[in-house]
């Protein structure tokens, strides 16, 4: 892509902005993709079980925070967090839940791209990192 000046840029009035964003953020809610992200976090966050694997481990991986930055944890420890990860990252609900994410994601990404060919820039490359 070639480089812009804003000169080159149509600037629509930004009551014109937000009513498009409303409308692509309506599209994206009503997706399968992002319907199923959305009832694979509900079912994440109601898995007690989970939920409890993920702060056990999160406790773990925060005691042994400056071990892990110096590579220096105990085998037994490295095992044990090991062991805590596979605790909640095996269940049903956190595989579901990263598929759905994983999905939602690559949507977005297309959404991007798709925006991006039709206003002659790139989107995401624009909106830094906590776009899409």
């Amino acid at each position: 892509m070639t480089d812009l000046m804003l000169s080159d840029i149509a600037i629509a009035p930004p009551e014109v902005v937000r009513h498009a964003s409303r409308d692509l953020a309506a599209a994206l809610a009503e997706a399968p993709a992002f319907t199923a992200f959305e009832q694979a976090a509900a079912a994440f966050r109601q898995d007690e079980t989970a939920q409890r694997g993920i702060q056990a481990y999160q406790q773990k991986q925060q005691a042994l925070q400056m071990m892990l930055m110096l590579n220096a944890v105990s085998p037994e420890d490295r095992a044990e967090l090991n062991r805590l990860y596979q605790g909640f990252a095996t269940r049903p609900s956190v595989l579901a839940y990263i598929q759905a994410e994983a999905e939602v994601r690559e949507l977005c990404q297309a959404v991007a791209d798709r925006l991006s060919q039709h206003i002659g820039f790139d989107f995401a490359a624009t909106c830094g990192s906590g776009c899409c």
